[in-house]
């Protein structure tokens, strides 16, 4: 007898014990307006590379950019180097000719109003 009230304070136990209904659900961790502007700063930067670039070596650096509420650019720097400065400094030049960008979603801003980006910049080798 004395095993049927244990079972059912066990049972209670267990229900209290697990999540809500809905709570096992992932919540995407970035927002798909979030996703399609970095994925637009990006593809603009790689873009301007295209569009600028000289006749040069290919190869990637990774890249430090500082965009402010606005979408302005307030500073690009290179953090992971490629051992060429000519490349580095190409990936510099068209972070700059990229800008301005929209507006960053609020979620992403700072702060002093800005949002700051690393990423490997792929730049491809031109003939």
């Amino acid at each position: 007898m004395f095993l049927r009230p244990l079972l059912l304070r066990l049972c209670v136990c267990v229900v209290l014990c697990l999540p809500a209904p809905g709570a096992l659900r992932a919540e995407p961790a970035v927002g798909a307006a979030v996703r399609q502007w970095l994925s637009t700063v990006v593809t603009r930067i790689g873009a301007a590379d295209r569009a600028e670039a000289p006749r040069s070596r290919g190869g990637t650096v990774t890249i430090r950019v500082r965009i402010a509420a606005d979408g302005s650019l307030k500073d690009a720097s290179v953090e992971g180097g490629s051992g060429s400065a000519a490349l580095e400094a190409r990936a510099l030049a068209a972070a700059r000719a990229a800008a301005p960008f929209a507006p960053p979603p609020s979620e992403l801003l700072t702060e002093d109003g800005t949002t700051e980006l690393s990423f490997p910049l792929d730049l491809a080798r031109r003939r």
